[in-house]
């Protein structure tokens, strides 16, 4: 599908509520599916992730009911084990829930086939495996390491210390965090890593807010505590900031202003509020109030030298307004780059040089030149980051069309009809 992007004619002005946040979201529903009682998860991103996690939980027994309209979804707990002893898990896509569900099940003394897409098969479960092996889960065949697979769980998890290194995908230790308040005996992580993960530190704020607490020792040192047990609640997700950036950032780069729900981004669980702080640098100017959190552009951008290693999601979103600057932006410490990582380096090199853009890069940093692009067919590679990305190029640049922009599908199925509107509009509020 090719989406055309037409340029704003004037500043816009839109009120938007933005949906939640898809982390939150996936852990939120995973502890009230843990937890004792009924919950009512509202503020939902609902997109293919969430409803997958949601159709698995059903499949394990779990009630539930998903008003996608009212994006909320209501769920009874199951008190730290799910009802049905025996159940096929269809992940599709998403390693996250995979490395989510197998922990979490892994607890409940039930037989439990997971499976995914082809692309899914390709992914390496080789450490959670072995982890949860010493936990005293089973696995058919004995040597798997990747989907699909029988997995015979445990009535409870041993618990204890585990060593965790630097290559540990924090949704590794954000799962075992999660089931381990009903393990036998308190679990101890120790982490190698010297920095703090923000997606670990979002998983124990939001196990405290469901009852079950997590003690730092030390530095790279957490204890869980047993037992303890999720208590059902009410539970608001606050919006997905790194969606919210494209549209802060449309509102910079027309040098209009877009009002979100209210919400402190100072406090956010997100570590991609703090691309909010990237915005100020280049003359953006931010505002709360009781009814929403404004964000208003300057009359004219300045170009940013700026590390991005905690919060390098939005980095399509800052080199989307980049070239209108009236002075370079250098982006420093992309990430950790992965292969994903350097495949989306070099596409959005490709995609510049093609539409009259100057960029320079190197291992884990670009720098673009101020220019105006030019139209065209822009091939966003299957990836929603760079379909939603460069769809801000054409807030400004007539001609732009966006390759394959049904992918933006998996994160947020209504983003080209929100930004159809923003077009049609000065004034949206949906």
């Amino acid at each position: 599908m090719q989406q055309v992007i037409h340029p704003l004619k004037e500043p816009l002005h839109a009120k938007l509520i933005m949906p939640g946040s898809k982390s939150l979201s996936l852990r939120a529903l995973l502890l009230a599916a843990l937890a004792e009682g009924v919950s009512e998860i509202s503020d939902l991103l609902i997109c293919e992730e969430t409803k997958t996690f949601i159709q698995a939980l059903h499949q394990l027994g779990i009630v539930t009911q998903l008003d996608e309209k009212a994006r909320s979804c209501i769920i009874a707990g199951g008190a730290g084990k799910f009802p049905n002893k025996q159940a096929t898990i269809n992940c599709h896509h998403s390693l996250l829930i995979t490395q989510f569900l197998i922990t979490a099940c892994a607890a409940t003394s039930g037989v439990y086939f997971f499976d995914g897409s082809d692309r899914l098969h390709k992914q390496l479960l080789s450490q959670l495996i072995a982890i949860l092996i010493r936990q005293g889960v089973q696995f058919i065949p004995s040597d798997v390491n990747k989907l699909p697979l029988t997995m015979m769980g445990s009535d409870t998890l041993e618990g204890g210390e585990i060593l965790f290194d630097n290559s540990t995908p924090s949704q590794i230790i954000s799962s075992l965090l999660m089931i381990a308040p009903y393990a036998r005996s308190p679990f101890t992580f120790k982490i190698l890593s010297k920095e703090n993960n923000p997606y670990i530190e979002m998983t124990c704020t939001l196990m405290a807010e469901f009852g079950v607490l997590v003690h730092r020792i030390s530095q790279g040192q957490l204890l869980v505590p047993t037992p303890q047990r999720y208590q059902a609640r009410d539970y608001a997700i606050e919006p997905h900031f790194s969606i919210a950036a494209y549209f802060f950032a449309a509102a910079a780069v027309t040098g209009g202003e877009i009002t979100i729900q209210s919400v402190n981004p100072l406090q956010s669980k997100q570590i991609d509020a703090k691309f909010l702080s990237v915005l100020e640098k280049m003359g953006c100017h931010l505002q709360q109030t009781p009814h929403g959190f404004t964000l208003k552009g300057p009359k004219t951008l300045n170009g940013v030298e700026v590390s991005m290693k905690e919060f390098a999601h939005t980095f399509t979103a800052l080199i989307g307004i980049a070239p209108f600057a009236q002075s370079p932006t250098r982006i420093a410490h992309i990430g950790t780059l992965q292969q994903k990582e350097l495949d989306r380096l070099m596409a959005v090199k490709t995609i510049f040089t093609k539409i009259g853009i100057q960029v320079e890069t190197g291992n884990d940093w670009i720098k673009i030149f101020p220019a105006t692009p030019l139209g065209g067919i822009i091939n966003s590679f299957h990836d929603y980051h760079l379909a939603m990305g460069f769809s801000l190029l054409g807030l400004k640049s007539p001609g732009v069309i966006i390759d394959h922009a049904e992918c933006v599908n998996k994160i947020y199925p209504d983003f080209f009809t929100l930004w159809q509107k923003l077009g049609e509009n000065t004034s949206v509020q949906v």
